[in-house]
């Protein structure tokens, strides 16, 4: 019973997330990261077709794991959490929550860029780490 809930959880992500590709609200990577998630706890046949898919190496593999992500998809990625703090922003009248909303979204901007342009930790073999 417990496989066909995480199997259909599963779908259920993997449909959104396939959304995502064409809706820019919805966010792709985390709801493929969910979908590998339920996946690999209902079906080793589907977790291993999953990963291997265009779809994941497209949207977790490449820009989250190797960090090879273009200016354009962190630009998208960027705009994308702009929207997503906006809409309370403005539906909410509120002006600490407003400050606070500002602060959490440069935070993710400094974040994710450090995180994701930073160093390669390349330590080559004989090298010392710093």
């Amino acid at each position: 019973m417990k496989k066909i809930i995480y199997f259909t959880l599963g779908a259920i992500t993997f449909a959104l997330g396939t959304l995502g590709i064409f809706l820019p609200f919805l966010p792709t990577t985390i709801f493929y990261l969910l979908t590998a998630f339920f996946w690999l706890r209902s079906s080793d046949n589907y977790y291993n077709q999953f990963i291997h898919s265009s779809f994941y190496q497209r949207a977790v593999e490449e820009p989250i794991v190797k960090k090879k992500i273009t200016n354009a998809g962190m630009i998208k990625l960027f705009l994308t959490i702009l929207v997503v703090f906006m809409i309370p922003g403005l539906l909410v009248d509120n002006t600490p929550m407003r400050i606070c909303l500002v602060v959490v979204y440069l935070a993710h901007v400094i974040g994710l860029t450090r995180y994701l342009r930073g160093k390669r930790s390349s330590a080559k073999a004989g090298e010392p780490n710093d």
